[in-house]
C-alpha cells in the first residue's frame, strides 16, 4: 500500500527577475508563490505594465496540494509553443501555488515553434532555479469543543502528541483550533472522538 503523501514543494516568495536571449529576442522570466487567482490576475497586471512594450506575457500556474489544477497560456504565440513549455517546467520541478511568466520582448528574428519552445522552457527553468523551493506539509484543521471542566484532559492529548494550537477560546464553553499533519489526522480524531463530552469536527481547507 502506498504511504499517504502528506507534503507538497512550493516557493516562499517571488524570483529574481531572469533574462534568457535568442537571436535579439528577450524572455524575461518570473515565478511568484500564488493562492488564488485573483492574486495570479494581479501579478500578471502589475507585469504587463512594468513591460508594457513587450509582445507577448506567456504563463502558466498550478494551484492546490493534493488535487493541483493549473492554465497554460500562449498569449498569441503558436499554440503550444510557450504556456505548455513553461508548465512542463513547474511538473518538473514538482512545485504547486506557483505562477511563472514569460515576457518577451521581439527581436525581428522568428524562433520558428521548436525555438519558441526551448525560449520559454529555458527562462521557464531559470526562474525556478532563482527560486527558494521548501517543502510543506500537507495539514488538516480540527475544531475541539468542551467544557471547562475538560480541559486537562484535551491538553494532556495536545501535549503528548505535539499538536499545534492555531485559536483558542477557554471560558466555560471552550473552542480550540488545531493543525494535525495528514498522515497522523485520523489517529488524531479518532483519540478526541473517543474522549467523553469533547467534540471534534473537522475545519474545511481555508
Amino acid at each position: 500500500m502506498d504511504e499517504l503523501k502528506d507534503t507538497y514543494k512550493t516557493i516562499t516568495k517571488a524570483s529574481e527577475e531572469v533574462l534568457f536571449k535568442d537571436r535579439n529576442s528577450k524572455f524575461f522570466a518570473y515565478a511568484f508563490p500564488v493562492t488564488s487567482e485573483d492574486e495570479i490576475k494581479e501579478h500578471l497586471e502589475d507585469l504587463r505594465k512594468k513591460h508594457h512594450s513587450a509582445r507577448h506575457w506567456c504563463y502558466a500556474w498550478q494551484l492546490g496540494k493534493e488535487e493541483p489544477h493549473y492554465r497554460a497560456n500562449d498569449d498569441g504565440e503558436p499554440s503550444n509553443s510557450a504556456g505548455m513549455p513553461i508548465y512542463g517546467q513547474i511538473q518538473s520541478f514538482d512545485v504547486t501555488n506557483i505562477l511563472i511568466v514569460v515576457v518577451r520582448y521581439f527581436g525581428g528574428v522568428k524562433l520558428g515553434v521548436g525555438g519558441l519552445i526551448n525560449a520559454y522552457k529555458t527562462a521557464a527553468q531559470m526562474a525556478l532555479e532563482a527560486s527558494y523551493i521548501v517543502t510543506r506539509t500537507i495539514d488538516v484543521r480540527y475544531q475541539i469543543k468542551f467544557d471547562y471542566p475538560e480541559m486537562n484532559k484535551v491538553m494532556r492529548v495536545i501535549k503528548e502528541n505535539n499538536l499545534t494550537v492555531i485559536d483558542q477560546i477557554l471560558e466555560l464553553d471552550c473552542r480550540i483550533i488545531i493543525s494535525v499533519r495528514k498522515k497522523e489526522a485520523e489517529r488524531i480524531y479518532e483519540k478526541f472522538d473517543a474522549t467523553y463530552k469533547v467534540e471534534i469536527t473537522e475545519l474545511e481547507d481555508q
